[in-house]
Protein backbone atom coordinates (compact mmCIF):
# COMPACT_ATOMS: atom_id res chain seq x y z
CA UNK A 1 0.00 0.00 0.00
CA UNK A 2 3.06 2.38 0.29
CA UNK A 3 2.81 2.72 -3.28
CA UNK A 4 -0.49 4.17 -3.20
CA UNK A 5 -1.59 7.84 -2.85
CA UNK A 6 -2.98 8.78 0.49
CA UNK A 7 -6.08 9.96 -0.64
CA UNK A 8 -6.57 7.70 -2.95
CA UNK A 9 -6.34 4.77 0.24
CA UNK A 10 -8.63 6.83 2.11
CA UNK A 11 -11.45 7.23 -0.67
CA UNK A 12 -10.82 3.79 -1.15
CA UNK A 13 -11.96 2.47 2.31
CA UNK A 14 -14.83 4.67 2.08
CA UNK A 15 -16.04 3.31 -1.07
CA UNK A 16 -15.01 -0.60 0.97
CA UNK A 17 -17.08 0.63 3.68
CA UNK A 18 -20.15 1.60 1.50
CA UNK A 19 -19.59 -1.58 -1.26
CA UNK A 20 -20.18 -3.85 2.23
CA UNK A 21 -23.15 -1.43 3.66
CA UNK A 22 -25.29 -1.95 0.47
CA UNK A 23 -23.37 -5.66 0.33
CA UNK A 24 -25.04 -6.45 3.89
CA UNK A 25 -28.55 -4.83 2.85
CA UNK A 26 -28.69 -7.58 0.21
CA UNK A 27 -28.77 -10.39 2.50
CA UNK A 28 -31.02 -8.72 5.46
CA UNK A 29 -33.87 -11.16 3.83
CA UNK A 30 -32.06 -14.04 4.96
CA UNK A 31 -30.73 -13.36 8.05
CA UNK A 32 -31.99 -9.59 8.97
CA UNK A 33 -30.30 -7.04 10.04
CA UNK A 34 -29.57 -8.41 13.27
CA UNK A 35 -27.90 -11.66 11.94
CA UNK A 36 -26.14 -9.40 9.66
CA UNK A 37 -24.15 -7.51 12.18
CA UNK A 38 -23.46 -10.58 14.10
CA UNK A 39 -22.22 -11.69 11.37
CA UNK A 40 -19.95 -9.01 10.45
CA UNK A 41 -18.53 -8.36 13.95
CA UNK A 42 -17.70 -12.31 14.85
CA UNK A 43 -16.34 -12.37 11.39
CA UNK A 44 -14.43 -9.30 11.54
CA UNK A 45 -13.01 -10.09 15.43
CA UNK A 46 -11.60 -13.61 14.22
CA UNK A 47 -9.58 -11.81 11.83
CA UNK A 48 -8.77 -9.30 13.91
CA UNK A 49 -7.55 -11.53 16.89
CA UNK A 50 -5.78 -13.82 14.25
CA UNK A 51 -3.38 -10.26 13.06
CA UNK A 52 -3.08 -9.22 16.69
CA UNK A 53 -3.35 -11.93 19.00
CA UNK A 54 -4.52 -9.94 22.01
CA UNK A 55 -5.04 -10.96 25.57
CA UNK A 56 -7.17 -9.34 28.32
CA UNK A 57 -3.95 -10.73 30.76
CA UNK A 58 -1.77 -8.26 31.85
CA UNK A 59 -4.78 -5.23 31.62
CA UNK A 60 -5.88 -3.28 34.28
CA UNK A 61 -9.51 -3.14 35.26
CA UNK A 62 -9.82 0.13 34.10
CA UNK A 63 -8.55 -0.74 31.06
CA UNK A 64 -10.69 -3.42 30.39
CA UNK A 65 -13.21 -1.64 32.04
CA UNK A 66 -12.46 0.73 29.07
CA UNK A 67 -12.42 -2.34 26.06
CA UNK A 68 -15.94 -2.99 27.37
CA UNK A 69 -17.02 0.44 26.60
CA UNK A 70 -15.76 0.29 23.41
CA UNK A 71 -17.14 -2.90 22.24
CA UNK A 72 -20.65 -1.89 23.73
CA UNK A 73 -20.42 1.60 21.67
CA UNK A 74 -19.26 -0.33 18.53
CA UNK A 75 -21.86 -3.25 19.10
CA UNK A 76 -24.39 -0.43 19.19
CA UNK A 77 -23.12 1.93 16.66
CA UNK A 78 -23.41 -1.26 13.79
CA UNK A 79 -26.76 -2.98 15.10
CA UNK A 80 -28.91 0.39 15.25
CA UNK A 81 -26.92 1.31 11.57
CA UNK A 82 -28.10 -1.76 10.14
CA UNK A 83 -31.49 -1.95 11.85
CA UNK A 84 -32.07 1.96 10.09
CA UNK A 85 -30.71 0.75 7.11
CA UNK A 86 -33.15 -1.79 6.73
CA UNK A 87 -35.49 0.78 6.69
CA UNK A 88 -34.38 3.67 4.84
CA UNK A 89 -32.18 4.18 1.99
CA UNK A 90 -28.53 3.76 2.75
CA UNK A 91 -27.32 7.46 1.47
CA UNK A 92 -29.97 9.06 3.94
CA UNK A 93 -29.22 6.36 6.89
CA UNK A 94 -25.62 7.53 6.42
CA UNK A 95 -26.19 11.10 5.92
CA UNK A 96 -27.89 11.25 9.50
CA UNK A 97 -25.63 8.88 11.42
CA UNK A 98 -22.77 11.48 10.16
CA UNK A 99 -24.02 13.75 13.07
CA UNK A 100 -22.08 11.59 15.15
CA UNK A 101 -18.21 12.65 13.84
CA UNK A 102 -19.42 15.73 12.64
CA UNK A 103 -20.40 16.99 16.49
CA UNK A 104 -17.36 15.62 17.61
CA UNK A 105 -15.12 18.06 15.13
CA UNK A 106 -17.29 20.78 15.92
CA UNK A 107 -17.12 20.30 20.26
CA UNK A 108 -13.34 19.70 19.78
CA UNK A 109 -13.29 23.03 18.17
CA UNK A 110 -15.81 25.64 20.05
CA UNK A 111 -14.66 28.86 17.50
CA UNK A 112 -17.82 30.99 16.09
CA UNK A 113 -17.22 29.79 12.38
CA UNK A 114 -18.19 26.82 13.69
CA UNK A 115 -22.10 27.59 13.74
CA UNK A 116 -21.67 27.87 9.85
CA UNK A 117 -21.01 24.10 10.07
CA UNK A 118 -23.59 23.32 12.87
CA UNK A 119 -26.03 25.12 10.68
CA UNK A 120 -25.53 23.56 7.50
CA UNK A 121 -25.82 20.62 8.78
CA UNK A 122 -28.96 21.13 10.60
CA UNK A 123 -30.66 22.05 7.17
CA UNK A 124 -29.64 19.45 5.88
CA UNK A 125 -30.94 17.10 8.84
CA UNK A 126 -34.30 19.00 8.46
CA UNK A 127 -34.24 18.52 4.64
CA UNK A 128 -33.86 14.77 4.59
CA UNK A 129 -36.63 14.77 7.70
CA UNK A 130 -39.28 16.59 6.00
CA UNK A 131 -40.97 16.98 9.11
CA UNK A 132 -44.91 16.09 8.63
CA UNK A 133 -44.13 15.18 5.10
CA UNK A 134 -43.88 10.99 6.18
CA UNK A 135 -41.42 10.62 3.60
CA UNK A 136 -38.80 8.86 5.67
CA UNK A 137 -39.57 6.03 8.48
CA UNK A 138 -39.23 7.79 11.50
CA UNK A 139 -38.23 4.74 13.40
CA UNK A 140 -35.64 4.68 10.88
CA UNK A 141 -34.39 8.12 10.75
CA UNK A 142 -34.25 7.77 14.52
CA UNK A 143 -32.13 4.63 14.49
CA UNK A 144 -29.98 6.34 12.27
CA UNK A 145 -29.48 9.25 14.86
CA UNK A 146 -28.80 6.76 17.72
CA UNK A 147 -26.28 5.46 15.36
CA UNK A 148 -24.43 8.67 14.77
CA UNK A 149 -24.73 9.26 19.10
CA UNK A 150 -22.76 5.86 19.02
CA UNK A 151 -20.36 6.59 16.42
CA UNK A 152 -19.13 9.88 17.73
CA UNK A 153 -18.36 8.01 21.24
CA UNK A 154 -16.50 5.20 19.41
CA UNK A 155 -14.52 8.07 17.93
CA UNK A 156 -13.86 9.26 21.54
CA UNK A 157 -12.96 5.58 23.05
CA UNK A 158 -10.89 4.97 20.26
CA UNK A 159 -8.66 7.42 20.62
CA UNK A 160 -8.61 6.67 24.24
CA UNK A 161 -8.32 2.83 23.78
CA UNK A 162 -5.57 3.36 20.92
CA UNK A 163 -3.38 5.02 23.81
CA UNK A 164 -3.84 2.15 25.89
CA UNK A 165 -3.73 -0.40 24.08
CA UNK A 166 -0.84 -1.15 21.64
CA UNK A 167 -1.42 -1.37 18.01
CA UNK A 168 -4.75 -2.95 17.15
CA UNK A 169 -4.73 -5.61 20.24
CA UNK A 170 -7.70 -3.22 21.97
CA UNK A 171 -10.26 -2.86 18.62
CA UNK A 172 -9.52 -6.72 18.60
CA UNK A 173 -10.79 -7.43 22.01
CA UNK A 174 -13.41 -4.50 21.99
CA UNK A 175 -14.73 -6.10 18.55
CA UNK A 176 -14.45 -9.39 20.33
CA UNK A 177 -16.67 -8.56 23.83
CA UNK A 178 -19.15 -6.29 20.80
CA UNK A 179 -19.87 -9.79 18.87
CA UNK A 180 -20.70 -11.81 22.20
CA UNK A 181 -23.45 -8.86 23.10
CA UNK A 182 -24.30 -9.58 19.32
CA UNK A 183 -25.40 -13.45 20.08
CA UNK A 184 -28.30 -13.40 21.22
CA UNK A 185 -30.08 -10.30 18.83
CA UNK A 186 -28.11 -12.29 16.50
CA UNK A 187 -29.18 -15.28 16.82
CA UNK A 188 -32.81 -14.61 17.08
CA UNK A 189 -32.59 -12.76 14.05
CA UNK A 190 -30.89 -14.78 11.51
CA UNK A 191 -31.78 -18.23 13.24
CA UNK A 192 -30.48 -21.94 11.36
CA UNK A 193 -29.26 -18.89 8.47
CA UNK A 194 -26.44 -18.81 10.35
CA UNK A 195 -25.55 -22.29 8.75
CA UNK A 196 -26.39 -21.28 5.23
CA UNK A 197 -22.81 -21.39 3.57
CA UNK A 198 -24.20 -18.39 1.52
CA UNK A 199 -24.90 -16.52 4.19
CA UNK A 200 -21.75 -17.30 5.84
CA UNK A 201 -19.96 -16.54 2.51
CA UNK A 202 -21.78 -13.05 2.24
CA UNK A 203 -21.05 -12.31 5.68
CA UNK A 204 -17.35 -12.52 5.35
CA UNK A 205 -17.49 -10.49 2.57
CA UNK A 206 -19.18 -7.91 4.85
CA UNK A 207 -16.71 -8.04 7.13
CA UNK A 208 -14.06 -7.80 5.20
CA UNK A 209 -15.54 -4.84 3.05
CA UNK A 210 -16.82 -2.60 6.20
CA UNK A 211 -13.88 -3.69 8.71
CA UNK A 212 -10.80 -5.22 7.80
CA UNK A 213 -9.48 -3.02 4.32
CA UNK A 214 -11.14 0.24 5.62
CA UNK A 215 -9.43 -0.09 8.81
CA UNK A 216 -6.31 -1.05 6.92
CA UNK A 217 -6.57 1.63 4.50
CA UNK A 218 -7.40 4.45 6.77
CA UNK A 219 -4.34 3.72 9.02
CA UNK A 220 -1.84 3.58 6.02
CA UNK A 221 -3.39 6.71 5.03
CA UNK A 222 -2.95 8.73 8.41
CA UNK A 223 0.60 7.43 8.61
CA UNK A 224 1.34 10.03 5.48
CA UNK A 225 -1.38 12.47 5.33
CA UNK A 226 -2.58 15.46 7.65
CA UNK A 227 -5.64 14.65 9.60
CA UNK A 228 -7.52 17.80 8.34
CA UNK A 229 -7.25 16.33 4.72
CA UNK A 230 -8.33 13.17 5.44
CA UNK A 231 -10.82 14.67 8.14
CA UNK A 232 -12.25 16.54 4.40
CA UNK A 233 -12.07 13.01 2.92
CA UNK A 234 -13.97 11.12 4.99
CA UNK A 235 -16.37 13.64 4.64
CA UNK A 236 -17.44 12.28 1.07
CA UNK A 237 -18.82 9.10 2.82
CA UNK A 238 -22.22 10.30 2.96
CA UNK A 239 -22.42 11.23 -1.08
CA UNK A 240 -20.32 8.02 -1.81
CA UNK A 241 -23.20 6.12 0.28
CA UNK A 242 -26.03 7.10 -2.08
CA UNK A 243 -24.15 6.51 -5.17
CA UNK A 244 -23.35 2.91 -3.74
CA UNK A 245 -26.69 2.57 -2.96
CA UNK A 246 -28.08 3.44 -6.36
CA UNK A 247 -25.76 1.01 -8.52
CA UNK A 248 -25.85 -1.81 -5.49
CA UNK A 249 -29.92 -1.36 -4.52
CA UNK A 250 -31.08 0.40 -7.01
CA UNK A 251 -32.34 3.43 -4.31
CA UNK A 252 -33.00 6.24 -6.38
CA UNK A 253 -32.90 9.47 -3.93
CA UNK A 254 -34.69 12.32 -5.29
CA UNK A 255 -33.22 16.06 -5.65
CA UNK A 256 -34.08 16.98 -2.28
CA UNK A 257 -32.22 14.06 -0.44
CA UNK A 258 -29.52 14.73 -2.62
CA UNK A 259 -29.32 18.46 -1.69
CA UNK A 260 -29.54 17.59 2.37
CA UNK A 261 -26.73 14.98 1.32
CA UNK A 262 -24.08 18.13 -0.40
CA UNK A 263 -25.00 20.02 3.06
CA UNK A 264 -24.00 17.72 5.35
CA UNK A 265 -20.61 17.00 3.45
CA UNK A 266 -20.09 20.33 2.81
CA UNK A 267 -20.61 20.94 6.79
CA UNK A 268 -18.11 17.39 7.33
CA UNK A 269 -15.85 18.76 4.84
CA UNK A 270 -15.29 22.51 6.33
CA UNK A 271 -15.42 21.34 10.53
CA UNK A 272 -12.81 18.72 9.42
CA UNK A 273 -10.84 21.02 7.67
CA UNK A 274 -10.64 23.97 10.56
CA UNK A 275 -10.77 21.21 13.57
CA UNK A 276 -7.65 21.44 15.67
CA UNK A 277 -5.97 17.91 14.82
CA UNK A 278 -7.15 16.73 17.99
CA UNK A 279 -10.51 16.77 17.66
CA UNK A 280 -11.04 14.87 14.26
CA UNK A 281 -11.63 11.39 14.52
CA UNK A 282 -9.13 8.79 13.36
CA UNK A 283 -9.45 5.11 13.51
Amino acid sequence: MEAVPPPLLVLGGVASTQLGASLAKGIFDDAGPAGTVFLRVALAAVVLALLWRPSVRGHSRRELALIAAFGVSLAAMNLSFYEALDRIPQGVAVTIEFVGPLTVAVLGSRRPRDLVWVTLAAAGILLLADLGGGRLDPVGSALALLAGVFWGSYILLSARVGQAFAGGSGLALAMGFGALLLVPVGVAGAGTALLDPRVLALGAAVAMLSSALPYSFELEALRRLPTGVFGVLMSMEPAVAALSGLVVLGEVLGARDLAAIGLVVVASAGAARFAPADALPRD
